[in-house]
């Protein structure tokens, strides 16, 4: 199994920025992708952000431009950068891995890690 630890969450003005980090452990060998998703109340889970061990990314069309998502490989930690962030950015940011790109968002998860941008 994998496990993934979040961190670097918290409350921030609009127009400010925060990172996120992810460290994964475990069965890290069937790990190529890692990702952010979020998620709040009464929604589903989004993406936000995916990228492959290689360095090819996918994001959602609300950040981009906005959020920028790296991986440490050696460290086995993906990192999300949210510059510019806006009040519709506040949720539960959650870690994700899988074996590709392609089904990124099927599991594991991390704990999640609340994110909330006042006006």
């Amino acid at each position: 199994q994998v496990q993934l630890v979040e961190s670097g969450g918290g409350l921030v003005q609009a127009g400010g920025s925060l990172r996120l980090s992810c460290a994964a452990s475990g069965m890290i060998f069937s790990i190529n992708a890692m990702g952010w998703y979020r998620q709040v109340p009464g929604k589903q889970r989004e993406l936000v952000a995916g990228i492959s061990r290689g360095g090819s990314t996918n994001y959602a069309d609300s950040v981009k431009g906005r959020f920028t998502i790296s991986r440490d490989n050696a460290k086995n930690t993906v990192y999300l950068q949210m510059n510019s962030l806006k009040p519709e950015d506040t949720a539960v940011y959650f870690c994700t891995a899988a074996p590709y790109l392609g089904i990124l968002g099927t599991g594991p998860w991390g704990q999640g890690t609340q994110v909330t941008v006042s006006s």
